[in-house]
């Protein structure tokens, strides 16, 4: 199981009672990741601006729209393709905004290590996210791996709460290019 379906388990009765309570108002789910995204783009604002903390609640606060809008299509009846779709796009919208806080930030601190960093970090999440669209499209489903979307914000949510946006992307470098290679892994395994 992981992290991501334990989450859900968890907080699962929550999020669909906030749903219901949305949905009640009138609130529509593309609403919701639209706002998820516009967070994130002020929490990436907070971070290049060097206030790492008001960019991680930001970051953190903006991660819970992005469950919160699953959760109201679900209550909605209405999980449409092009819902999922915008989701997605919106995910990769959100780190691209996040890391160019970061790369921001590194500049302008004269940080060479920091910019390499960060586009490693942000090629391997892109990467992972990538093969799983396209084994998907091919008849395979790896969710499998060791750093899946809710695990790379909560390693950058976590690295940039306590200062160390360094620590936090090099962990996301290496693991995100584990969870490739395990994705790739399991893909071959079900379609060689």
């Amino acid at each position: 199981m992981t992290l991501t379906e334990r989450l859900r388990s968890l907080f699962g009765k929550i999020l669909n009672s906030l749903g219901r309570s949305l949905a009640k108002i009138g609130i529509k789910p593309d609403t919701v990741t639209l706002l998820g995204v516009i967070g994130n783009c002020a929490g990436a604002y907070f971070i290049h601006q060097g206030q790492l903390q008001i960019g991680a609640w930001i970051v953190l606060t903006s991660g819970l729209l992005d469950a919160l809008d699953g959760a109201l299509a679900r209550e909605l009846g209405n999980s449409k393709p092009f819902g999922a779709l915008l989701d997605s796009v919106a995910d990769r919208v959100s780190e691209i905004a996040i890391m160019l806080g970061l790369m921001l930030y590194f500049l302008g601190h004269q940080d060479e290590t920091g910019c390499l960093l960060v586009l490693l970090a942000l090629s391997g999440s892109l990467l992972v996210s990538y093969v799983r669209a396209r084994s998907q499209s091919l008849g395979s489903d790896p969710k499998v791996g060791i750093l899946t979307r809710v695990e790379r914000c909560l390693v950058i949510f976590l690295s940039l709460v306590f200062a160390k946006p360094l620590i936090g992307l090099g962990i996301l470098t290496a693991l995100t290019f584990v969870t490739i290679l395990q994705r790739l892994f399991f893909a071959w395994k079900e379609l060689h």
